[in-house]
């Protein structure tokens, strides 16, 4: 199946409402640009949102995919494969920090168990974990292509019921071996270049990264064009079920903050899915993996904050939201030249 028979075209934010975003920034009782970053956010949050100036953001939510990963098993990650069903149980309890900064955000924290490696079912479950991929593939074509489906239905749920910004976050032992590879294969980057040290992997544990990130970037080597293969064989169904759920988010018109490598590595395959999917994005921070540069720089997007976090969970987001609620505040609540009665420059 191709991508252009799963996602519906994804059309760009409005660019007239954008030139009256920007047009209005200049009526704000400040003087033309001094509030830098934060008027170029609000801009693009009108012209995804479609009016000027935009609406407040009243239901953010955080979807967390967990997940995972037969590589795992190669020795990649400091903490053993339980760990992934603990944090999810932490997750769902409340007590995780993607909880606390949920709340300080005023954001709602949902955890989706795509294949977490325990017996379960649900509309949500493509697999129990998945192939380890510098030897096999992560799942076979048809779960691939529920994995994606898994994604879109998400974000339609979320959206339907009154999401008007979403944010993926990831969880899973081993997540940033398939993360690593995806950047690597999509970017043409070296593996030595895009493996970085995950949970705090020592020198050996990053050898048997790279090896793994290595075989896994071989396998998909003359396979770049195609991502629905590069997914089936080097990610993870959580990886696939994100990169699902932002693609379908873009045609769905609803902004997303990214958060980090994970998240980013499957944004990475979301916009080959869905073309144009970019544009509903916004890099909440900066990673610590020297992949998400990478693939940043891939989506061409500027990250808002470089606080050296490494979590994931959506974590970077989270911590970024706060400072698009404002940017879009600004637009609202911001007095103009004329209501307020004061002198413009001449």
């Amino acid at each position: 199946m191709l991508p252009a028979e799963l996602f519906a075209k994804v059309d760009a934010p409005s660019f007239e409402v954008r030139e009256q975003a920007e047009a209005y920034q200049k009526t704000l009782t400040k003087p033309a640009g001094s509030l830098g970053r934060l008027e170029q956010i609000g801009v693009w949050m009108s012209s995804c949102q479609g009016v000027c100036p935009p609406r407040p953001i009243r239901d953010p939510r955080i979807i967390v995919f967990a997940g995972d990963h037969g590589v795992a098993q190669r020795g990649v990650s400091a903490y053993p494969a339980e760990v992934s069903l603990q944090m999810a149980a932490n997750i769902e309890a409340g007590g995780a920090a993607i909880n606390v900064l949920g709340r300080a955000a005023g954001a709602s924290v949902r955890v989706v168990d795509v294949s977490l490696d325990h017996d379960a079912e649900g509309e949500d479950r493509v697999r129990r974990s998945c192939g380890s991929i510098d030897a096999v593939d992560a799942m076979t074509e048809l779960e691939v292509l529920r994995a994606i489906q898994v994604g879109q239905r998400i974000a339609d749920q979320e959206v339907d019921s009154g999401a008007d910004l979403l944010i993926a976050g990831d969880l899973g032992i081993g997540n940033t071996t398939p993360a690593a590879a995806l950047v690597g294969a999509m970017t043409k980057s070296e593996p030595v270049v895009v493996v970085g040290r995950g949970t705090g992997i020592d020198d050996e544990g990053w050898k048997r990264k790279v090896a793994a990130v290595r075989d896994a970037m071989f396998r998909v080597r003359n396979q770049h064009h195609d991502a629905i293969t590069v997914l089936r064989a080097i990610s993870s169904p959580d990886l696939t079920a994100m990169a699902g759920f932002l693609a379908q988010a873009s045609v769905r018109r609803t902004p997303v903050i990214l958060d980090g490598v994970v998240v980013t590595s499957a944004a990475i395959m979301a916009n080959k899915l869905a073309p144009g999917a970019r544009q509903w994005w916004l890099a909440g921070h900066r990673g610590a993996e020297p992949a998400h540069k990478l693939a940043l720089r891939a989506l061409k997007l500027e990250p808002l904050l470089d606080f050296k976090m490494r979590l994931g969970e959506g974590s970077g987001a989270a911590v970024a939201l706060p400072i698009v609620k404002a940017a879009v505040d600004i637009m609202i609540d911001m007095a103009t030249f004329e209501s307020a009665g004061v002198s413009e420059k001449e």
